[in-house]
């Protein structure tokens, strides 16, 4: 998108206050963006560029920008708690997610992990239990990213507990952000390729810790991290750690698919014909 690109009726911008305040609003005909400061009509943030600073009736200005992920990540309406932005980069990172992967998402709650994976590229098929979420976790997409990404993103009402549907298969990746991850692999191990990544998102190590026991076997290079996001003060020479930092959100288990291979095929073969002969 051209940086001069001027904005238009139905697209979301980010208004910033002297204060560093953002607001998250979408453009509508007749519309105005009302705080305690008075209001600015939508129509005096049309046709202008990004960078254009707009006052309110009562003088306060405000920097029109285009939002970025983050800022529309962490605005953006939500019907769950959103994974934040410090840890969705990590998770595409340990998923390998690039253009043309298959991913399976469940738990896709308000969006924001899904519309980070689709900029990367990959293609979704999500599970979502709650007919609103998956309806809010859509709309949020698209109005992040446009309604042609809808091609590359199919949320389904399911419950991933209870199974996950070849016909959606084979996947790349799974990715869950579920109270209970461990519950999902072994349907995990049924449609993901050989070679294929899991990344669970829990937000307690307790969590963490079963879904890693549950990897045991056929799982390789099996891992748990944790990002901590600290921010720092520079002002001239007074240079510091900022007094606040974001520390625990989550923490992210990953591990590999081994799949059967030619070996493993062999030894559940030799199982069963000592377990046949056995019977006899």
């Amino acid at each position: 998108m051209a940086t001069n690109q001027m904005f238009n009726y139905g697209e979301r911008v980010l208004l910033l206050d002297k204060k560093r305040r953002r607001y998250l609003v979408e453009l509508v005909e007749g519309g105005e963006f009302h705080s305690h400061a008075g209001f600015v009509p939508h129509a005096d943030v049309v046709a202008v560029v990004e960078g254009t600073v707009v006052r309110s009736t009562h003088g306060a200005e405000y920097t029109v920008l285009r939002p970025t992920l983050e800022d529309f990540v962490l605005e953006m309406p939500r019907g769950a708690q959103v994974i934040y932005p410090k840890d969705l980069a990590p998770i595409c990172v340990l998923a390998d997610i690039s253009p043309g992967v298959k991913v399976l998402e469940s738990g896709v709650g308000s969006g924001a992990l899904s519309m980070t994976m689709l900029r990367w590229g990959a293609d979704i098929t999500g599970y979502e239990i709650r007919e609103d979420f998956a309806n809010r976790a859509k709309a949020n997409v698209v109005s992040f990213l446009g309604e042609e990404v809808l091609d590359r993103y199919n949320v389904k009402i399911g419950d991933a507990y209870k199974g996950i549907d070849p016909a959606d298969g084979p996947f790349d990746r799974v990715v869950l952000d579920l109270p209970e991850p461990w519950n999902v692999v072994p349907h995990a191990e049924k449609v993901l390729r050989p070679g294929g990544i899991l990344v669970a998102y829990t937000p307690s190590i307790t969590q963490a810790a079963q879904t890693r026991e549950q990897m045991k076997g056929r799982w390789l290079d099996t891992r748990t991290i944790e990002v901590l996001h600290r921010g720092w003060h520079i002002d001239g020479q007074a240079v510091r750690p900022d007094h606040r930092m974001v520390a625990h959100t989550g923490f992210l288990t990953a591990g590999r698919f081994l799949g059967k291979g030619e070996k493993r095929q062999q030894e559940e073969a030799e199982a069963a014909e000592a377990a046949d002969l056995h019977d006899d």
